[in-house]
């Protein structure tokens, strides 16, 4: 074959590309791989190589060159059109780097900083009495409350039509934080979305169109935009989906008009541009892109990885910038190591991808050079054996922290445990009333009492939750039950919640879901089948009767119900 064929190969689910010249319509090189390795690769996407699938596309890039893509199972399930590396997919947030790429550009021509208060660029967010900072909500350490769960709660459900108007007037509404700025790190997507209206805030121009001009047309990223309006037609698109029960797949709707925590549109192609710029530069400076990967410090000092919309780690000791996405059934991640000149990307329209086959697909071209840590040596565990038992005896029982997180303590045969999530971990007296888990040492509990008598006990490493001890709910008589019945209500999101008695259960109930079947772990924590208000802590007044309750509950804290006659 001379230097100037281009070798297509197709299958009829499978598109294989290898350019042994200049891609005109790419502006790429990519080079030929040896049959073994393409196989290797092959084989971990064989279960959704199937005409009867959606799949995944793959690309590697090394060097300047997209050096494999591929395709692997549908893009579009009804009209049978196989996924291939031009497939258009909705990335989810993966599309977050972009957006903060805007802010670094726009911070580098002088017309913003990262550490201005952002109600210099937004005036209609509340004044919460603390200062809110671009770079907090680029780092996910502003405390503003997640808009998709704040969205959930009103009645939204996410496979509406969401319109960036909508989230805006959610978020202007806020009354509370989740936290102090900077105190901690909690993934909040609401701050996504206020970058993309500071951007239109300074630049004159939606986020979109920025990023058009400043970003995908100097790449010649001529198939990726920002989709903020899910009406309109676009080509070779993918179409998401769930495995069905029993078999088969249901269509997983996204209809998403809104833009800057997500929905970016994009295909493997030109993603390869991209992972490219991060150490062959055509867009922005070197400086930009330390910028972008610089890593988010809190309060306290200490650093998250998360750094400007992308997570900036080691792979294999290699230096990562990487972001996973996930919405409705698209499941898509971005791995770039630098230092290797080298990106690894794959966009699924399957809502059960396993994205574990990231690693192992970058395993093939990667050495791992990490420093082996050396294991510590293996502990006595007969060491475990206490001598205080009545003393360690008064921290057994159950334990509840604020956000709803459990965790159980128990003494057996003279020895203290740990459990959570079914998972049990015998637990070494450190000190009089600190312990930590015999196989994670650096895993630590300390417990101690309150001037009222309460039990607690504090997390000692990431986190640094506390516990409260609480006695398990008993069993209540429909009477007591009814206490708790009522309508509740959320000025904030000016929506209602009803809680009935059915039979002899507490039942959530709202016109927009299915009912909701409440369990009473303690008299004031209750748990519901719903992923945006699993955890309902209730209010009381100086009489024990039940004014309202707070949803204290994944990214959300402290959003407030009122109970109402």
């Amino acid at each position: 074959m001379t230097a100037n064929v281009l070798l297509r190969i197709i299958t009829p689910f499978a598109f294989i590309f290898f350019f042994l010249r200049p891609d005109l319509a790419s502006g790429q090189m990519s080079v030929a791989l040896p049959d073994s390795t393409t196989k290797k690769i092959d084989a971990l996407f064989k279960k959704w190589d199937t005409p009867n699938s959606p799949g995944c596309v793959i690309g590697i890039v090394r060097n300047d060159s997209l050096i494999y893509a591929k395709g692997y199972g549908l893009a579009n399930m009804e009209y049978g059109v196989a996924n291939t590396p031009e497939t258009i997919y909705h990335i989810a947030s993966v599309s977050k780097q972009f957006t903060a790429y805007a802010i670094v550009l726009l911070a580098r021509q002088g017309k913003l900083q990262l550490d201005d208060d952002i109600h210099k660029y937004l005036p209609w967010f509340p004044d919460l009495k603390e200062k809110i900072t671009i770079r907090h909500l680029l780092n996910h350490t502003s405390g503003i409350r997640d808009q998709w769960q704040l969205l959930a709660i009103s009645g939204t459900r996410l496979d509406d039509v969401i319109k960036q108007e909508h989230i805006v007037k959610v978020l202007s509404k806020q009354q509370e934080l989740n936290f102090k700025p900077g105190d901690q790190y909690t993934y909040s997507n609401s701050g996504f979305t206020m970058i993309a209206e500071i951007v239109k805030s300074v630049s004159g121009k939606t986020l979109r169109e920025f990023t058009d001009s400043a970003i995908f047309k100097p790449l010649g990223m001529t198939n990726t935009h920002f989709h903020d309006d899910y009406t309109e037609v676009v080509n070779n698109r993918s179409y998401s989906y769930y495995p069905k029960e029993g078999g088969g797949f249901t269509n997983s709707i996204l209809s998403y008009s809104n833009a800057g925590a997500t929905s970016l549109f994009t295909n493997v192609n030109d993603m390869a541009k991209w992972a490219m710029n991060f150490y062959k530069l055509k867009v922005g400076t070197q400086k930009d892109i330390e910028v972008l990967t610089q890593k988010g410090k809190l309060n306290s000092g200490k650093e998250t990885s998360y750094a400007l919309g992308i997570v900036n780690n080691t792979y294999r000791g290699w230096k990562q910038y990487s972001h996973n996405g996930a919405d409705a059934g698209y499941r898509t991640s971005v791995n770039v190591l630098p230092d290797l000149k080298m990106g690894f990307i794959i966009f699924s329209n399957l809502g059960d991808f396993n994205m574990g086959k990231m690693s192992e697909m970058a395993n093939i071209f990667v050495k791992d050079t990490a420093t082996k840590v050396i294991k510590p040596a293996i502990i006595d565990t007969s060491k475990a054996i206490l001598k205080d038992l009545v003393r360690v005896k008064k921290f057994s029982g159950n334990y509840i922290a604020e956000d709803g997180t459990q965790f159980d303590f128990k003494l057996s045969n003279q020895q203290f445990y740990g459990e959570r999530n079914g998972r049990t971990e015998l637990l070494l007296q450190a000190k009089r009333d600190t312990f930590l888990v015999a196989a994670s040492p650096d895993v630590k509990f300390h417990f101690s009492k309150t001037s009222l008598g309460d039990t607690l006990v504090k997390e000692c490493w990431s986190g640094g939750r506390v516990f409260l001890k609480y006695e398990l709910a008993p069993k209540l008589t429909d009477k007591q039950l009814q206490a708790y019945t009522g309508t509740y209500y959320c000025p904030e999101l000016d929506c209602k919640y009803s809680v009935v008695l059915k039979g002899h259960d507490l039942i959530l109930t709202n016109n927009k879901y299915e009912d909701s079947k409440i369990r009473l772990i303690e008299k004031d924590h209750l748990r519901t089948d719903f992923w945006w208000m699993g955890h309902l802590k209730m209010l009381r007044n100086v009489k024990s009767q039940i004014t309202g309750f707070e949803v204290n509950d994944g990214r959300i804290m402290h959003l407030r119900f009122n109970k109402i006659e």
